[in-house]
């Protein structure tokens, strides 16, 4: 990827689109530095360190609004709870590179001075390691009958390790219950000729967001969203991320 200017972040937080809402996001993963220095048998001696506990914190600003699909309700119903946090650097395109995580809000802020355009503030602890995935079905589709995304190349999930997933139903339209389920498969070629179900979401039938995780090992490498819809008329915009950690 080329070097690009900050200003077409795509960010994703339970069933609400904070792009166009937003003017500032930072992504914080970190492991903690644990001094580890021992007395040496002759020369100077040097600091150690080892490296401690991991942990993840997303910090992001905006443009306040209310009603549905908008933030207000997202930020107050999530405030003190966890919730899935997608964020993508160069867009939400399938296959863009995507960091996602579970998150606890344990802040929202609104309102600043009078004249000001009127301002939201979130910060958020996460939960959940940091993932660097990819898009594995882009918010800019609608949805309106049973299939599969694309195939991803993610690697085999070692031993010790997780294969994640965030899911984030950003819309819901049509008649007599429209449901979509969302389901992510894994196959050891391209073609999915034998397609194993991996992680299974929740049927969703609101906006909303979800998260899932299955412990490895998983020898397959080929990775796809798949997802199940029902109901008269219906259509969906979703967002799904994947990725191994």
């Amino acid at each position: 990827m080329a070097r690009f200017v900050w200003q077409n972040v795509r960010l994703f937080t339970g069933g609400v689109d904070l792009t166009t809402r937003m003017n500032q996001l930072e992504v914080v993963a970190e492991r903690e530095t644990k001094d580890a220095t021992a007395f040496v048998p002759e020369g100077n001696a040097w600091a150690e360190q080892l490296a401690g506990i991991a942990s993840v914190s997303m910090s992001a600003e905006g443009q306040w609004e209310a009603g549905a699909g908008a933030l207000d309700a997202e930020g107050w119903d999530s405030l003190g709870g966890v919730s899935a946090w997608t964020a993508c650097p160069a867009g939400a395109a399938d296959g863009a590179l995507a960091y996602f995580t579970g998150a606890l809000r344990g802040q929202y802020n609104i309102g600043g001075s009078v004249g000001d355009v009127a301002p939201w503030t979130a910060n958020v602890a996460g939960n959940w390691p940091l993932v660097r995935g990819v898009i594995a079905n882009p918010p800019g589709i609608a949805r309106t009958a049973t299939g599969n995304g694309s195939a991803f190349q993610l690697g085999a999930v070692a031993a010790g390790q997780q294969l994640y997933a965030a899911l984030h139903v950003l819309s819901v339209a049509g008649t007599a219950a429209p449901t979509i389920t969302v389901k992510v498969q894994s196959d050891d070629a391209q073609g999915f000729a034998s397609p194993t179900d991996r992680l299974a979401f929740t049927a969703a039938t609101a906006a909303g967001g979800q998260l899932l995780r299955t412990a490895g090992p998983v020898t397959d490498t080929w990775y796809r969203a798949s997802w199940t819809i029902t109901g008269t008329t219906p259509s969906f915009l979703a967002v799904v991320a994947i990725g191994i950690a």
